[in-house]
């Protein structure tokens, strides 16, 4: 009680957060304003922060503005180099700092060049995209919590701009780092929204231009279908997870268990960020925001916790249009043409003159002449198509997290997607203190039925389709609009009724895969193809995490303990089927050199995990690397896939194929060329290197199908480089009866990317060590925190 009632004091006046310094720290005290300067400016905003260990921020304020002022100071405080970087990104100005040709770090978008970049930001600053959005009232548009906590978050990061140097050596003194508006947040968060549909196509976009004279080719549906397949593939996405809910039936207390364990980059501006978020009396949720955002995107309080993965829902569509005769900016719909709308943009560029480009625009959305850079649509005299991003209608993810955080159930979770239905691309996995579990695709999706796609596809879109989900529809027909669900808050979307869901199961378990085997003992099925498939092979990282959960659901009374050892078990499920055969085909081997000879012997003898210190592991990745890329899935495995038994089918490695004994000889000599022994520990050759120390990495890549993903970069002349992307904000929560969640969190790439600041690698030697943070979220064991530091922030 005296901790809460010190809290609400020191939130709720600036006076008696002065007086009580005395009780502080004198590192604490420090750091509040001095008595002459107790009146915040600026409007009024302030909030108080007290940050514990690791330098997670606790940020109390008495309302959303406030909120949102402390939020976005304590980022800039965090990482101010990277936020200013993207806003740079999203006013169109990358080429008038750095050039049009050098390429932008991907996390806004998919341009391959500034310029192109630019030129399609600055498209969206002229077209007033985002002011029309902040303006459609909720529940179309963002709710005016969400404003609040926007126009805060700018106030914040401006303040803490004005008053505080800036020492991270990728930005100090730069001429690029300015002020922002709430219009700069908002169009970040636009950014964000459209990854999945017209940011994967900026560079198609922005380059569309009427074809001349020579005549262009229509594009083959073969290989068009494929190159979709490969673009929404899961395992050649930047972003991914995994998140498991156990409901109280599975738990040693009867309440809810999550673990999330999301794979984002380590890098740039899709980093996670941690911190709690109070407002006394409305709001209490601790977690991870991605950076620029106001709210908590994965998280818990005290009574439901939540994570997210990667959806496998094609968040984008494409229209065939038929173009008019002798007029390819015109297209037809029922016979009548259709004149493009013109849209030119200019870009200023670093010494050298203005570039001004076309866009061309139609009522299903930009043309665009290719998605991702191999997936050319041909903008011929007969024949265009445009991308419909129902996402760029869609500016309410801030709403559903925010409705999250404030949710007291899994069911307060689902109520929150039906209302907002703001998730772009991604799945939600919950549990709560009650033990209720649950899983849905709620995300954002065109309106594409199945019954639409057979009546309305082209020959293209016929093959397209049934291979990957991309849609391509008829433009020039009038009945092959998406149409409206009654229970959706934007046209062209499916409405929250038609989302694929499972509740109360023992487990609800994703790892990027379709919803199908959320639960492989309770499948979901009768989805639109959209959606995802359902029936088809699943990843070796979601059959590993299916045969690792419903264990855990074998073994009963599980606790936040168990989840803990789970992410850190690195069991390699691709080591579990083939590292035997593996071993025992290369023995057999009779033109095996000595050097292969002691491979064989190491392979046998590796513990089949990927932890620091196994050894073995770097030689099996770099062989099931190479092995995987050669040899095709039908011929990997002797006993094929089974939709019967989709957890253990494929199984049994095909060590006849060709390219068996030649992917070990070539991981040999790649180990041999990078001067790495065969048995060396993963961890001297796996790592990041911070302030120019190397800190090991556990864990691995994709194809290797374990829970604790990393992907390192590889350079043949010294092996791999650094991590770039895996594991990212991982938390574990659980209840016990009490007021406070049991949880255990960690951001593996820690909070600053200052290397100048303490918290730039701290939660990374914890990674590293296989340990994890212990959360801090009632009062009492903030304020008791050894680490604490108080500030109070103002305008």
């Amino acid at each position: 009680m005296l901790f809460r009632t010190r809290l609400r004091r020191l939130a709720l006046t600036g006076i008696a957060l002065v007086t009580a310094t005395s009780a502080l720290p004198p590192a604490a005290a420090a750091d509040f304003p001095d008595r002459h300067d107790r009146h915040p400016s600026g409007g009024g905003l302030s909030a108080v922060i007290r940050y514990t260990e690791y330098g997670i921020p606790h940020i109390v304020a008495n309302d959303y503005a406030g909120l949102g002022f402390g939020t976005g100071w304590a980022q800039a405080a965090d990482q101010v180099c990277v936020l200013a970087d993207g806003f740079v990104t999203v006013r169109g100005e990358r080429s008038r700092y750095f050039g049009p040709d050098a390429a932008p770090d991907g996390s806004l978008s998919s341009a391959t060049k500034n310029l192109s970049s630019d030129l399609y930001f600055r498209g969206v600053r002229d077209a007033g995209t985002v002011e029309k959005l902040l303006a459609t009232p909720a529940p179309a548009g963002p709710g005016r919590h969400v404003k609040e906590l926007m126009r805060g978050w700018a106030a914040g990061y401006n303040a803490w701009l004005k008053q505080r140097p800036i020492t991270d050596p990728a930005c100090k003194n730069a001429d690029w780092v300015d002020p922002v508006t709430t219009l700069d947040v908002a169009r970040r968060g636009f950014a964000v929204s459209v990854l999945g549909g017209q940011g994967r196509g900026i560079d198609g976009i922005t380059a569309a231009q009427p074809p001349g004279q020579a005549p262009v080719g229509a594009p083959d549906a073969a290989s068009t279908a494929k190159a979709a397949s490969e673009l929404f593939a899961a395992e050649n996405a930047d972003m991914g997870s995994n998140a498991v809910a156990f409901s109280g039936s599975t738990t040693a207390d009867g309440r809810g268990l999550l673990l999330g364990n999301p794979h984002y980059p380590w890098q740039g501006g899709r980093r996670f960020w941690q911190s709690q978020q109070t407002i006394p009396g409305e709001l209490n949720v601790s977690g991870a925001s991605l950076l620029g955002t106001a709210v908590v995107s994965i998280g818990f309080n005290d009574k439901v916790a939540w994570s997210h993965t990667v959806a496998t829902g094609v968040t984008l569509n494409l229209h065939q249009l038929t173009l008019a005769p002798a007029d390819p900016t015109a297209y037809l719909v029922d016979g009548r043409p259709e004149r493009m709308t013109r849209r030119t943009v200019t870009v200023q560029v670093k010494d050298g003159p203005p570039v001004t480009r076309t866009q061309w625009w139609t009522r299903y959305g930009p043309v665009v002449t290719s998605v991702g850079p191999t997936l050319p649509l041909p903008w011929s005299a007969t024949t265009a198509y445009a991308l419909n991003d129902p996402n760029a209608s869609n500016l309410r993810s801030s709403d559903t997290a925010l409705a999250f955080g404030r949710s007291r159930s899994t069911d307060d979770v689902v109520r929150a997607l039906r209302r907002t239905q703001g998730l772009p691309w991604i799945n939600t996995i919950a549990a709560d203190s009650k033990g209720h579990t649950l899983f849905t695709q709620s995300q954002v999706l065109p309106r594409i039925t199945d019954e639409l796609a057979q009546r309305c596809s082209t020959p293209l879109g016929r093959v397209t389709y049934p291979a990957s989900g991309v849609a391509v529809l008829d433009g020039s027909r009038g009945d092959c609009a998406l149409g409206l669900d009654e229970d959706a808050v934007q046209p062209g979307i499916f409405g929250p009724s038609k989302m694929p869901t499972l509740k109360d199961a023992p487990y609800a378990e994703n790892s990027n895969d379709s919803a199908w085997l959320a639960n492989a003992d309770r499948p979901i099925t009768g989805y639109e193809r959209v959606f995802g498939s359902i029936g088809t092979p699943r990843s070796l990282r979601t059959r590993g995490g299916i045969e690792d959960v419903a264990a855990m659901v074998g073994k009963g009374r599980l606790t936040v303990a168990d989840l803990q050892k789970q992410q850190f078990a690195n069991r390699v499920p691709a080591g579990d089927l083939a590292a035997a055969d593996t071993a025992k085909a290369c023995a057999a081997l009779s033109d095996k050199s000595a050097e292969l000879g002691k491979a064989c012997d190491v392979l046998a003898q590796w513990d089949r995990t990927l932890d620091t210190d196994s050894r073995g592991a770097l030689l099996f990745d770099r062989f099931w690397r190479g092995l995987t890329a050669s040899v095709p899935p039908a011929e990997l495995w002797r006993v094929p896939f089974s939709a019967a038994d989709p957890v253990r089918t494929p199984n049994t490695l095909n060590t006849a194929s060709p390219g068996f004994a030649r992917a070990l000889t070539n991981a040999v000599a790649e180990l041999r060329t990078a001067n790495i022994p065969l048995d060396a520990p993963l961890g001297e050759h796996q790592f990041v290197v911070r302030n120019d120390r190397r800190i090991p990495v556990p864990g691995g890549t994709e194809g290797l199908g374990v829970w604790n993903k990393v992907e390192p970069v590889w350079s043949p002349a010294v092996g791999y480089t650094q991590v770039v992307t895996g594991s990212s904000h991982i938390q574990a929560v659980g209840w016990n009866g009490g007021h406070c969640p049991v949880a255990r969190t960690l951001l593996t790439y820690s909070q600053s990317s200052n290397p100048n600041s303490p918290h730039y690698s701290d939660q990374t030697e914890l990674f590293s060590g296989e340990r994890w943070v212990p959360s801090r979220y009632c009062e009492r064991d903030i304020w008791r925190s050894p680490a604490l530091k108080v500030v109070w922030v103002r305008g």
